[in-house]
């Protein structure tokens, strides 16, 4: 398996947002973690609540931390999309307002 320095790609849907795949094993074990993480939890609060809602209200606030962690954790080790960067952006880093100063 040829390794790769990022641990996500982008794929870009709805012409302005990304979501990311794993592209390397510590992506497939962040990706995993998490679905378990959001299993795991669902069965517990499921467990001890009384009612659908009741299941929501109390999966809602783990999930979306959950969530959240998982996001961060693919913005930081994956690729950054080119699709997010203008043209007059510097092509240096390929991040939008992270290159070198124009004057």
């Amino acid at each position: 398996m040829k390794r790769t320095p990022y641990w996500f790609r982008p794929a870009r849907f709805l012409e302005f947002f990304a979501a990311y795949y794993p592209v390397s094993v510590e992506g497939w074990i962040v990706t995993i973690a998490s679905v378990l993480a959001f299993a795991v939890v669902f069965a517990d609060v499921d467990a001890h609540s009384h009612s659908g809602s009741d299941t929501l209200i109390g999966v809602a606030p783990w999930m979306i931390t959950i969530f959240v962690v998982f996001d961060v954790t693919c913005r930081w080790k994956g690729e950054y999309p080119n699709w997010w960067s203008s043209p007059e952006r510097s092509k240096d880093t390929g991040r939008a307002g992270k290159g070198k100063v124009r004057t």
